[in-house]
């Protein structure tokens, strides 16, 4: 299982550059939130099958990571409680199901939610990272492409 999650993780590297924006990220004091978006067809079948994603040049996968500052490091991973939505251009409202995947020290949340050819979605982020009261908001744009 944790060679499956190297796997995710590398693909989630590579297929970020591949995306019309690729992985982005946001600074909140002592956090950063990293995020990415990409149609789930990117993923080889057996990332897929073991994280249960249905591949599909249809359908995006939210990526998201929060990592806590510490100095001398690229960061710590730090669990958190999050909220996702997407709206499309015709304000339609999606409420994203986000689950949490961990393996070895590392901390993924993923989503899913399905897409039509050339379709703009904005994603809504509503981030509390493990200890912390308040959430930290961020949000982003991207346009899918499925043909």
């Amino acid at each position: 299982m944790s060679r499956i999650f190297t796997v995710l993780v590398a693909l989630l590297l590579i297929t970020s550059g591949l995306v019309a924006k690729a992985e982005q990220s946001k600074t909140f004091g002592d956090y950063t939130i990293h995020y990415v978006a990409f149609n789930t067809n990117m993923l080889s079948p057996d990332v897929a099958t073991a994280y249960k994603i249905r591949r599909s040049k249809n359908r995006v996968i939210l990526n998201i990571s929060v990592l806590k500052k510490i100095m001398g490091t690229t960061g710590k991973p730090v669990k958190a409680e999050i909220e996702a939505t997407a709206t499309n251009l015709s304000r339609q409202l999606r409420k994203l199901n986000v689950r949490e995947l961990t393996a070895q020290g590392a901390i993924y949340y993923i989503a899913e939610t399905a897409v039509n050819n050339e379709e703009t979605l904005n994603f809504e982020l509503n981030v509390t990272p493990e200890g912390e009261s308040m959430a930290l908001h961020l949000s982003f744009q991207q346009q899918f492409f499925t043909e």
